[in-house]
């Protein structure tokens, strides 16, 4: 499968766009960014500041694809399984309607899943059903030598959201350095904070990058509410 487009499963995060940085650092010819906007909470996909993804696209400088699902319903669910399958499901049929659109259809999709058997066992069904490949380059690897590589590409990462024992408000809007990862490391030591977040334990917007053209400048207010918080993102463009 060498001839067709690639797409990026997009959020504007980290991960996913290390995903998408290292798929065309390989020359995987990434055609469309797909970024879903869930409404609520969702066990599958990024939540906050999606809506950035547009500035992001524009930036990179490859058209943007938007999936716009029902709410998941998924502050109550009894079968995480069944949950996960269902909310797979609107980003299957805009892959798939990409599919039939693209030159050649879709040769794989890059992902940015890190630890999640979760997330990379249904995006790997999909893709089989797809007849895509999966690009998952963060898959497994160690969380600190994935965040320094980040960092030592030039990747700038903000701090958009956090939820977990031991972040605390000062962490909202902060910049991923080389300070906050050994103080992410000692958070790990302490009360198992995952050094890149996995789980939802915080959440991240990449503002600059090699594999941007222009940085997104953010205006915004912090809303914590004595546990956890995220940014109230008021104004963003690119500079």
């Amino acid at each position: 499968m060498t001839d067709g487009a690639w797409v990026s499963l997009f959020s504007g995060g980290k991960d996913s766009s290390w995903a998408l940085y290292r798929a065309l650092e390989r020359g995987h010819p990434v055609e469309r960014l797909v970024t879903v906007h869930p409404e609520g909470d969702s066990y599958m996909y990024h939540v906050p500041a999606t809506r950035l993804a547009g500035l992001a696209a524009e930036s990179i400088g490859i058209p943007l694809v938007e999936v716009e699902p029902d709410d998941f319903d998924a502050d109550d669910v009894p079968d995480s399984g069944a949950q996960g399958d269902a909310e797979l499901e609107p980003l299957e049929a805009a892959l798939r309607e990409l599919d039939a659109d693209l030159d050649g259809g879709i040769t794989g999709v890059t992902a940015g899943a890190v630890e999640s058997e979760y997330q990379t066992t249904r995006i790997e069904s999909m893709a089989d059903r797809l007849e895509a490949n999966v690009f998952a380059p963060l898959w497994q690897e160690n969380p600190r030598d994935l965040a320094d590589a980040m960092l030592d590409a030039g990747f700038e990462i903000r701090i958009i959201r956090v939820a977990a024992y031991g972040l605390d408000e000062s962490w909202l809007g902060r910049t991923l350095d080389a300070d906050a990862l050994d103080e992410l490391e000692a958070l790990n030591d302490e009360y198992g904070v995952h050094i890149l977040g996995e789980g939802g334990e915080f959440e991240t917007l990449v503002t600059d990058g090699p594999h941007m053209d222009r940085r997104i400048e953010l205006e915004y207010e912090t809303e914590w509410d004595g546990s956890r918080g995220t940014l109230k993102i008021e104004d963003a463009w690119l500079a």
